[in-house]
């Protein structure tokens, strides 16, 4: 019981933080907080992906690009292109770390208002605490698990937030039913995405990429946004004037 409540937990914080600060802030800033409250966020995102925790700046960047270049050739991870997702995943870590450790410079349009801690992102970075938290995840299961079988689960606590974006990247285009015809692949896979908390309505999310709500149908449901809006009603965070997601046939043409 315990390694089932740690891995749910495990995944549902980390894929949470993900498509909260990572995606909807950091990348397209969806919504406004304080500098005070990003900070707050930045650690949560950096704990409860740990082992996986991806920079801010890499991952916004590569994210604008996707949005940029959708399914195109420039498109830094379309499934269109790979024969699996491993391949995909590989080309896309090398494309992340290109940018994330600064070693490329990305065009200013995909590099503006990002969500930057130096100090936090070296940190989050560096070999010496990606090894701890894997250990910490590997002691936990050391000391909880009662089945060998267990074990399986231990290597996803270790690369949690690229398996997140490995589900999302491959299946969001690949899988699914559209709302909308945007001109490339993107689908929506579940209507109640309790896997990725939304993530998973690319197909929503390609055609109104400024909303913070990525369900768009009445039967639809953003699991992130629905947090997102008690967060707001407590004053943390501020979505006044943020775009609202129409139904198919109000401002797009359905697809399907």
């Amino acid at each position: 019981m315990a390694i089932a409540i740690f891995f749910v937990m495990h995944w549902q914080l980390s894929v949470f933080f993900q498509t909260f600060f990572l995606h909807r802030y950091g990348a397209h800033h969806q919504f406004s907080m304080s500098k005070g409250w990003e900070r707050f966020f930045f650690v949560c995102t950096y704990i409860t992906q740990g082992s996986s925790f991806l920079s801010p700046r890499g991952y916004a960047v590569l994210h604008r690009m996707h949005h940029a270049y959708s399914d195109t050739a420039k498109d830094p991870h379309s499934p269109l292109f790979y024969g699996n997702v491993g391949t995909m995943m590989l080309a896309t870590k090398k494309k992340y770390d290109d940018f994330a450790y600064r070693r490329v410079e990305p065009e200013a349009r995909f590099a503006a208002n990002l969500p930057e801690w130096p100090a936090l992102e070296r940190l989050g970075q560096s070999w010496i605490m990606r090894l701890a938290f894997g250990g910490a995840y590997t002691l936990f299961y050391i000391g909880f698990a009662t089945h060998v079988w267990m074990f399986l689960l231990l290597p996803i606590h270790y690369v949690m937030g690229p398996v997140h974006g490995a589900i999302v990247n491959w299946c969001g285009h690949k899988y699914g039913y559209k709302n909308f015809d945007n001109g490339d692949a993107s689908k929506n896979m579940l209507p109640f995405d309790f896997i990725t908390l939304g993530e998973l309505f690319q197909n929503n999310h390609h055609k109104f990429g400024m909303s913070p709500n990525f369900a768009v149908r009445r039967f639809e449901v953003d699991p992130a946004y629905v947090v997102m809006r008690i967060i707001a009603a407590l004053g943390i965070i501020d979505m006044t004037g943020a775009q609202v997601a129409r139904a198919p046939g109000v401002t797009a043409t359905a697809a399907g």
